[in-house]
């Protein structure tokens, strides 16, 4: 991948960064105007692939999450499939707990056994509280252990103002989550399951008869979104959490707290819009890609010389017209001596957008270098003494 627009800059001393907002990290470029003000407790909007933040407010405020906790059970059935501790064509016994459970229903039956992969699209699509408890004791005998579980989860996703206290979201004293804790889970469910992601944007399901549409009238209205989940209790309110893709640049919006269907729908709408008209996403370089300008002298080496390239992608998110101001360090060695093994790390490179690093990687040796021979070692050692 060759980056036009992409300074690179050598670097030997280390830098010192500051903790600047995206939006203010180099003055040059149009204005950004200031983030929408939403009618909602909590809200934040994030860059999927990297989790930049673009808009916060009250993100990390524990909250009532309603049905968006459906998510984190999801998310732990999908694990649980991948390593084949589940399967999808498993048939679940449904208890008389399952079936008893109010609210947005599946409307499965007691006494008999349904599809684990039927029940993944009624917990998704139709939000139903009876299948959330019907996999949950699949799952993990009880809804109480599985509780353990969800929470076990959320710690390890880095979820940590989060507590679940059942696979439903219904109302319970100190159940609650995050705007940002429910961003996590929700770019995780993208990453990890990326496969299984299509059923978030399935529109109706139809189970015992009875067809029911998604929650998510995102879904009908803007063809860029494809989730995730809704949720609605007295105490939480109205709350939304999505994702949308356009040219290849995937935004995901978390609202909770708004006062009706039709407001967490605009709510939302004003977010991803805003992210998508001022905000982009770029891929700068691949893993193991060469980086220009990097080659390295290399002393005692049967190689005179060898490129460096990264260890992992380097991708940003910029703001509008910020594209010709970043600008990429490497610091490194502009000396090496052999051996070098492959894929020795040997320095950083940092992308940055004034004094905010947007990126960084370690970078490697692309090749290894043996030591050469006595007379080569010898003549590098008097070339060297002398430079």
């Amino acid at each position: 991948m060759q980056v036009i627009w992409v300074a690179l800059i050598l670097c030997i001393s280390t830098m010192v960064t500051a903790n600047v907002p995206l939006t203010e990290a180099v003055g040059s470029g149009p204005p950004i105007p200031g983030a929408p003000k939403l009618n909602a407790s909590g809200y934040i909007l994030i860059d999927a692939r990297n989790g930049e933040v673009l808009v916060d407010r009250n993100a990390e405020e524990p909250l009532p999450p309603a049905s968006l906790t459906k998510m984190m059970t999801a998310y732990i059935a999908e694990r649980e499939i991948a390593a084949g501790r589940a399967d999808i064509e498993d048939m679940v016994p449904i208890s008389v707990r399952a079936w008893k459970t109010g609210g947005s229903r599946m409307f499965v039956r007691e006494g008999t056994e349904v599809r684990l992969g039927d029940l993944m699209r009624g917990i998704i699509v139709q939000s139903g509280n009876d299948a959330s408890v019907a996999v949950a004791e699949h799952l993990a005998g009880s809804e109480d252990v599985f509780a353990d579980v969800m929470n076990q989860t959320a710690q390890s996703l880095g979820m940590t103002k989060s507590v679940f206290k059942n696979a439903t979201g219904l109302p319970a004293e100190g159940h609650v989550s995050t705007a940002k804790d429910l961003a996590i889970l929700a770019s995780r469910i993208i990453k990890d399951f990326p496969e299984k992601y299509a059923i978030y944007k399935e529109k109706t399901f139809i189970y015992n008869g009875i067809k029911q549409s998604n929650r998510n009238s995102l879904l009908f209205r803007d063809p860029s979104v494809d989730g995730l989940k809704t949720g609605h209790t007295e105490e939480a309110g109205y709350c939304l959490v999505a994702s949308a893709t356009r040219d290849g640049f995937r935004l995901i919006s978390v609202v909770m707290g708004t006062a009706g269907e039709k407001a967490r729908e605009q709510e939302t709408s004003k977010l991803l819009q805003y992210g998508f008209r001022y905000f982009s996403g770029k891929m700068l370089y691949d893993a193991n890609e060469v980086l220009p300008s990097s080659e390295r002298k290399v002393w005692f080496g049967q190689l005179d010389s060898i490129q460096l390239v990264t260890e992992n992608p380097l991708y940003v998110t910029l703001p509008l017209g910020r594209e010709s101001s970043i600008k990429a360090v490497l610091d490194a060695p502009d000396i090496l001596e052999a051996p070098l093994a492959l894929g020795q790390m040997v320095g950083n490179i940092k992308i940055m957008l004034g004094e905010r690093v947007l990126a960084k990687s370690d970078v490697l040796v692309e090749t290894a270098v043996l030591e050469a021979g006595f007379f080569k070692k010898s003549v590098d050692f008097v070339l060297r003494f002398f430079e």
